[in-house]
């Protein structure tokens, strides 16, 4: 039989992200799919030589708008502990607060575009609809609706009054009923089942075994979740990961799905157990001689960040690992064997992020 081979992006019109994939095609039946990358490539890292370690929170968070907050979060703790400084608990909650809100917006635009790949275009303009309260919020709290830019070494520079939580709480309401009156479709309408059930199956021990993170793990059973860790202001809260066993683009979906709903919870909790305190502490001096790692949960998964100190205001290295890098292994496990025309539901199902990996 032939061997066809077909190019699947870095431009395609249901994916938005630069991946690109070498397809091996027999008789419509995807044999082997090989990876390029670097189409995005900025080199953040380095700038650490050039930029303090105050200005660097501003470059760690375009390394990803949509999970902004959470790179500018996760630097900053990396910081702070590598300096020594504890973080008021006020600020550590408003951080959790903004965070989630992140991951809302983060998954509302992923299951829209998971919508659009299988060609349910009602249903994206639906997750879409809902998504723009979120970004409203962002953008009434912290003048910007995707990168905030409130984190600052030392705490938070923004601050929510008892109003503006009212409204948000009040705005998460609405959001929620309007996201559960989706979840009959999301879930059981049969032409997302045909498209998605049994399509990018990876096992529980394949997840573990090729290293997946955050939902795509979760998708095959996992129960892992780098916020059990309890870092920040997370520790005060009550959670459990959410997980769904069956490990195929119908689990992954489900999980994001699920945690949007989740993720309203925490901020109704975070609002809850806000307590009274400073925003921020002051910083002194520049980061000493050493060397710290923090791992946080994003939207897409476990990241990691890897700061080194050197005593002046330069860092000597920043290094990150980020979740759609270690997807990418499981997804070329799961693309051989299916169907091309099922290859943009899978890639998708992963939430790549090619300008997370690349940076």
């Amino acid at each position: 039989m032939a061997t066809t081979v077909i190019p699947f992006g870095p431009q395609h019109p249901v994916l938005p992200e630069p991946i690109h994939l070498t397809l091996k095609v027999e008789d419509e039946i995807v044999k082997e799919a090989v990876p390029a990358l670097g189409y995005v490539h900025r080199g953040l890292e380095k700038l650490a030589d050039i930029r303090d370690y105050h200005q660097m929170i501003t470059v760690c968070e375009r390394v990803c708008g949509i999970c902004s907050m959470i790179h500018g979060t996760v630097y900053s703790q990396c910081v702070e502990e590598l300096m020594g400084i504890e973080v008021t608990d006020r600020a550590k909650m408003l951080r959790v607060i903004w965070s989630e809100l992140h991951r809302m917006h983060s998954h509302l635009l992923w299951l829209g575009l998971f919508a659009d790949a299988f060609g349910f275009e009602a249903l994206f303009m639906q997750f879409w609809k809902v998504r723009e309260r979120i970004m409203d919020i962002n953008e009434a709290t912290a003048g910007s609706r995707v990168i905030v830019s409130v984190n600052i070494i030392g705490g938070v520079r923004a601050d929510l009054s008892p109003e503006q939580i009212r409204w948000i709480l009040s705005e998460l309401d609405t959001a929620e009923q309007e996201i559960k009156a989706l979840q009959d479709t999301i879930m059981n309408d049969y032409s997302v089942k045909s498209r998605t059930k049994g399509i990018g199956v990876m096992t529980y021990d394949q997840a573990l075994e090729l290293g997946a993170a955050g939902p795509t793990l979760r998708g095959s059973g996992v129960a892992q979740d780098m916020r059990m860790l309890g870092y920040g202001g997370y520790e005060s809260l009550d959670f459990e990961p959410v997980t769904e066993p069956d490990g195929d683009c119908w689990s992954r979906s489900t999980v994001r799905f699920r945690e949007v709903l989740q993720s309203i919870d925490l901020v109704r909790q975070a609002a809850s157990k806000l307590p009274e305190g400073e925003l921020a502490v002051k910083v002194k001096g520049n980061p000493p001689e050493g060397e710290v790692y923090q791992r946080v949960e994003q939207p897409r998964g476990e990241c990691v960040y890897y700061v080194r100190g050197n005593g002046t205001k330069h860092l000597d290295r920043l290094r990150i690992r980020t979740p759609t890098f270690a997807n990418i292994p499981p997804l070329l496990h799961m693309v051989p064997g299916c169907e091309l025309a099922d290859v943009p539901v899978i890639v998708l199902s992963i939430d790549p992020c090619i300008s997370c990996t690349e940076r």
